[in-house]
């Protein structure tokens, strides 16, 4: 169980930190453009990197969580 807590932590920090990149590629890439219809009309469609991250967050929490409730158990046996 503590090694399923730290897998989900592990992978709610990639899931973060790659939320940041695609949010930082987006906006870079919108900033050296003229137009800026793909911004306004969300053409073409694109994953929201804030998904990325909210589900990192969730990952993180489950993750500790897990480590909390086998850190317990440990405590009991």
């Amino acid at each position: 169980m503590m090694v399923a807590g730290g897998v989900f932590v592990l992978l709610g920090l990639v899931g973060l930190l790659f939320g940041r990149h695609e949010e930082k590629s987006y906006y870079d890439a919108l900033a050296g453009r003229r137009d800026v219809r793909e911004y306004v009309a969300h053409q073409p469609q694109r994953s929201e990197p804030g998904a990325s991250k909210v589900g990192g967050w969730i990952a993180i929490a489950i993750g500790l969580i897990l480590m909390a409730v086998a850190f317990l158990f440990r405590l009991r046996g």
